[in-house]
C-alpha cells in the first residue's frame, strides 16, 4: 500500500498562526502516520514566496520518508509572482501542469492550479460576464492577480491543459490523483441564498466543466480546496472527490469545528491507502 495525505487551505498568516512550529508538528504527524506523499491543494500564504518556501522548508524536514507536492490557490497568488511563473513553474514540489508518477506503482499524481469561468452564477437574471468581471475587481481579493487572460479564457486553458495530462495518462495506463484548488463540482457549491455577495462569489469558486472532465477519464481521485464548508469525500461517477480546506479560525470569521489550528489541520488531513497495482484491487 501507499499512503498519501490530503489537505488544502491552511492559511497560515489569515490565521495568525507560528507557521515554523505548526510545520514541526505537521512533519510529526505526517511522520507517525506513515505517510509517503502529502499533497496541498493550495492557499498556504498570500504570497507565493512564502508558501514555497514552506514547502521547501517542510521537505528538508520531512527528509525521504514522505514527498510535499502543491499546486498554488488563488491566495498564494496574489503577491510574489506572475502568470508566466506560475505557468512555467520550476519551483521544488510545485505540480502545477506537471505529473509525478508514484514509484513501482499503477498511480500517476496530476497537479493544476485551476481557475473559474463564472458558469457556478450562470442563473443569475440579468448578470452578464462583464457583470462578473467588475465585481471580482472590486471586491474580491483576486482583483491583485495580474493576467493576460480574461477568467474564461483562463478557465479554458486550464481545462485544455488538464485535458492533455489526462489523455497522456490514458495512454500510459496509469491511475489518476488530480489536485487543483478551484470547486470542480456544481454540488460542493452553496447556494447564496439571496445574500447578493454570495450569489457573485459563486462565480469565483470554479467550473463544473472540470469534474466532468475528471470524470469522462474516470480519474479516481480529485483533491481541491478554496471552499472553506468540510464535506465529506463524494463519489460522483467512480471519481471520488475531496475537500480538505482547513479554512479560517479567526474571531471575525470563525470556520473552524476545533478551537486550535493542528487539532483543526489533523481533522481534515485526510489520509488515502492505495494499492500499489491495479491488479490488486481485484485479489
Amino acid at each position: 500500500m501507499v499512503r498519501l495525505a490530503f489537505s488544502s487551505d491552511n492559511h497560515f498568516d489569515v490565521n495568525r498562526v507560528d507557521a515554523h512550529e505548526m510545520m514541526v508538528q505537521q512533519a510529526a504527524y505526517l511522520v507517525q502516520q506513515h505517510v509517503q506523499w502529502y499533497l496541498i491543494a493550495g492557499d498556504l500564504f498570500n504570497d507565493f514566496q512564502r508558501s514555497q518556501q514552506y514547502v521547501v522548508d517542510l521537505q528538508a524536514c520531512l527528509g525521504d520518508q514522505t514527498k510535499v507536492l502543491w499546486i498554488a490557490g488563488n491566495h498564494d497568488m496574489v503577491n510574489g509572482v506572475s502568470f508566466d511563473e506560475l505557468e512555467a513553474g520550476g519551483f521544488d514540489g510545485y505540480l502545477h501542469n506537471r505529473f509525478i508518477d508514484i514509484p513501482q506503482t499503477d498511480w500517476r499524481i496530476i497537479g493544476h492550479n485551476g481557475w473559474y469561468d463564472y458558469q457556478y452564477a450562470a442563473n443569475l437574471p440579468g448578470v452578464t460576464a462583464r457583470d462578473l468581471a467588475q465585481w471580482k475587481y472590486a471586491y474580491w481579493i483576486d482583483r491583485s492577480i495580474k493576467q493576460p487572460l480574461s477568467d474564461p479564457e483562463r478557465a479554458q486553458l486550464m481545462l485544455t491543459q488538464v485535458t492533455a495530462q489526462l489523455k497522456q495518462a490514458q495512454i500510459a495506463h496509469k491511475q489518476v490523483i488530480l489536485m487543483t484548488h478551484f470547486v470542480p463540482r456544481a454540488d460542493f457549491v452553496p447556494l447564496g441564498q439571496g445574500h447578493h455577495f454570495w450569489e457573485m462569489a459563486r462565480a469565483l469558486m470554479g467550473t463544473p466543466r472540470l469534474g466532468a472532465l475528471a470524470e469522462q477519464y474516470q480519474v479516481s481521485h480529485v483533491l481541491f480546496g478554496h471552499l472553506h464548508l468540510h464535506p465529506a469525500p463524494r463519489d460522483y461517477n467512480g471519481t471520488m472527490y475531496y475537500d480538505q480546506a482547513v479554512g479560517y479560525g479567526r474571531k471575525r470569521l470563525n470556520e473552524w469545528r476545533t478551537d486550535n489550528f493542528m487539532a483543526e489541520w489533523r481533522l481534515e488531513t485526510f489520509l488515502l491507502d492505495l494499492p500499489e497495482k491495479l491488479a490488486e484491487k481485484f485479489n
